[in-house]
């Protein structure tokens, strides 16, 4: 992936002067396969001033151009110290995310637990079908989970269908971040509080409409 070709800003209070990274996942279109391969480091521009818009979350909000994400690709970006994880599901991905197949094996298909905003419990998690938008922290002890978006017969588990594993203790996660049965992880991953400026730019940090989330409400973190 060419490193120029993202463009990440942030908005951070006056007393934070936070060098966000930003890591690139090497999971691209179609055909690459593995979880995360090189990892750029990227020095986005900081903004000193807080915006004050309706809905905003705490602390500040970290704004991404989501319009250089090739399908399959998944970047992650620092939002109140938590990593991101934005990813640009492919038409395959999401209809792998409705199989019955897929759903009778997950602890919670229809994220009835409290572990995003409202306007994300749907089957794909999200505002918009194509774009999933994560916290990377595995609700076993924390750890980072990898990203296999490549279904595979043997890596990194056999019929494997796509989605997240956490190295440390195996627990998995699908594309959209629900957690599968009898793993060590009890919850799906986080969503984050987001919204679209436009068709380009996602703000990470801001609810959507007239919504009001907390994230500090979610079950675990």
């Amino acid at each position: 992936m060419n490193d120029e070709s993202l463009s990440v800003t942030t908005s951070v209070k006056r007393s934070r002067r936070d060098v966000l990274r930003v890591a690139a996942g090497a999971a691209g279109a179609v055909g690459v396969i593995g979880a995360v391969g090189s990892a750029a480091i990227l020095v986005p521009r900081l903004n000193e001033t807080a915006p004050d818009a309706p809905g905003l979350a705490a602390g500040e909000v970290v704004d991404v151009d989501v319009s250089a994400l090739a399908p399959g690709q998944q970047i992650v970006v620092y939002w109140r110290s938590w990593p991101v994880t934005v990813v640009r599901r492919t038409p395959q991905m999401l209809a792998t995310l409705r199989e019955p197949a897929l759903l009778g094996q997950l602890a919670d298909p229809e994220s009835r637990q409290l572990q995003q905003p409202p306007y994300a419990s749907n089957w794909g998690r999200s505002l918009k079908p194509e774009f999933a938008v994560l916290v990377a922290v595995c609700t076993h002890m924390g750890c980072p989970p990898q990203y296999y978006p490549e279904p595979s017969e043997r890596e990194p588990e056999p019929d494997w269908r796509g989605g997240y594993l956490c190295p440390c203790h195996g627990s998995k996660y699908d594309l959209a971040g629900r957690v599968f049965k009898d793993v060590p992880a009890p919850l799906n991953l986080p969503v984050p509080p987001h919204r679209f400026v436009n068709d380009r730019i996602l703000r990470i940090g801001e609810n959507s409409g007239n919504v009001r989330f907390d994230f500090g409400s979610i079950m675990q973190i």
